[in-house]
């Protein structure tokens, strides 16, 4: 009985029309599988690093690229694209230097980076280390350490009326960082702002006397001050 239900239905014209959509619905079904199948295996998920946007010289600081705006940016790229180490997170980079120069459309990787000892990666593009040679009681007795804030002073003799010379002292700088100092004066490190102050402190240490005070960390600056004989002695 079975085998003639089954002739029929293979003779029959409905029976033929049955068996195509049966067919067609096997067909699509398999398709969908195969159409997401593949789109897995092309569709790389992205992940989002760090890419250089401008070249990143060597020994910049990771502190001051973390702050700067323009030196990177964050990027997705396929996963097959990214390249082992890549930096996602700009913390990352704190306490560390570019260990060589990084050109732009770089990612940026852990590779590239890393520690360095001495000074240069506490500077900023624009900032400059300063060394002045100072006696102990510029220096302010020893008392002056790394990362100690002090005013800079700076005495010298001024030109007074009628062409007499008259000695003088400057308050050159206000809250300035110190990088390094010896024990009981000699070299003193100043962190100088701007290449103008470095040439500034430079001309005061070969042509004057500086001058070191130390102040607290939250002390506030006040007016730029000079200091003459009458200053001091009312007269």
């Amino acid at each position: 009985m079975e085998n003639i239900m089954s002739s029929k239905l293979f003779t029959t014209r409905q029976g033929t029309v049955l068996l195509g959509v049966i067919a067609a619905v096997i067909a699509a079904i398999a398709l969908l599988v195969y159409l997401n199948n593949y789109r897995s295996s092309v569709v790389q998920p992205e992940i989002s690093v760090l890419v250089a946007q401008k070249a990143i010289p060597q020994g910049m600081s990771g502190d001051v690229l973390a702050k700067t705006t323009g030196f990177y940016a964050p990027t997705k790229l396929p996963k097959d694209q990214v390249s082992s180490g890549a930096i996602t997170d700009a913390s990352t980079l704190t306490g560390k230097v570019a260990l060589a120069d990084i050109n732009p459309n770089s990612q940026l990787t852990a590779s590239q980076f890393g520690t360095q000892s001495g000074v240069v990666g506490q500077l900023g593009p624009r900032q400059r280390a300063v060394v002045v040679d100072l006696g102990s009681p510029q220096a302010v007795g020893g008392q002056i350490t790394s990362g100690s804030v002090v005013d800079v002073w700076v005495t010298s003799s001024g030109q007074g009326a009628g062409g007499v010379t008259r000695p003088i002292a400057r308050l050159l700088f206000q809250g300035m960082k110190v990088l390094n100092a010896g024990t009981n004066g000699g070299n003193v490190t100043l962190l100088a702002n701007t290449p103008t102050q470095a040439g500034q402190l430079i001309f005061a240490s070969t042509n004057a006397q500086i001058w070191l005070a130390l102040r607290n960390t939250i002390s506030t600056n006040t007016r730029s001050a000079t200091i003459g004989a009458g200053s001091v002695t009312g007269g």
